[in-house]
């Protein structure tokens, strides 16, 4: 079951229940780590921690919403204590809101995504680091987006967001390096997950995916897991401050198209505000 990545080591998943948190919180968990994985539904963590027992994995679960300080106070306790310490964090979860023109958005919920991606982000470096300083090897990977890095029309606050999360670890790798404290971001492309299920071959939007791909087709949530695991290990001790792109090369071109969305919601003058 150890290995020479995470062996032994407590690792922290948040959104760990669906997608790409529950492949990360596996593959650490295969890799030897003492996972603790936390969502907002309990049914979702559940299973997956199913999983990783059935596999001989050691995980916690801790229902959370990683928005509010005091949840995350006590999901950092909680993970701590299981795990004797705290060495790794994989700060997964987050989410985007409906599809509108800037023109269009709505400011609660622009608000809510905000929250949602860079507060929860910022609330598990502040209240994790110590943590991390006093394992030795502390490592923390924050996860952006495709979004992140080149425009996604209609995307509202998930864009602005997910480079928000980017500047963060940035900041964070600058700050606390001299404590031993290592910060990097992932930036997945199209993944097939359960958000993902909706966008379907033949769409504008799934086929704006694949042409704008080099390697072509969609990542799966295991290739994500597999940079994060990376990461968060030993053989990553010499990279802080990076954002890792795992999009198959989608981000050497441009965003996806999801115009058709817009257009049934907004007509088709959508990104023209004149015509509001």
């Amino acid at each position: 079951m150890n290995s020479p990545w995470l062996g032994d080591r407590s690792v922290l998943v948040t959104g760990g229940g669906t997608g790409i948190g529950a492949a990360c919180a596996m593959m650490a968990a295969r890799q030897g780590a003492k996972v603790t994985i936390c969502g907002r539904t309990a049914s979702k963590l559940d299973a997956i921690a199913m999983r990783i027992r059935a596999e001989g994995g050691s995980v916690h679960v801790v229902q959370t919403d990683v928005t509010l300080e005091g949840d995350v106070v006590r999901l950092i306790g909680e993970a701590v204590k299981f795990g004797g310490g705290l060495g790794g964090v994989i700060a997964n979860a987050g989410g985007g809101g409906g599809l509108a023109p800037l023109h269009q958005q709505d400011v609660a919920e622009f608000l809510r995504v905000m929250h949602l991606n860079v507060l929860s982000t910022l609330l598990c470096i502040k209240h994790s680091v110590q943590h991390l300083a006093r394992s030795g090897h502390g490592s923390f990977v924050g996860m952006s987006s495709l979004a992140g890095h080149v425009t996604h029309q209609g995307f509202g606050a998930y864009t602005v967001s997910k480079a928000g999360i980017e500047t963060l670890v940035r900041n964070a790798a600058d700050e606390y390096g001299a404590a031993g404290v290592r910060f990097n971001a992932i930036q997945p492309g199209f993944i097939a997950t359960e958000v993902m299920e909706g966008i379907t071959p033949g769409t504008r939007a799934y086929e704006s995916y694949v042409s704008q791909t080099p390697l072509g087709g969609v990542g799966q949530p295991d290739d994500v897991a597999s940079a994060a695991c990376f990461l968060l290990s030993s053989q990553a001790r010499w990279i802080t401050g990076q954002v890792l792109a795992v999009d198959g090369g989608n981000s050497l071109r441009c965003g996806p198209d999801y115009s058709a969305s817009i257009e049934k919601r907004f007509g088709k003058d959508a990104f023209n505000p004149s015509a509001s």
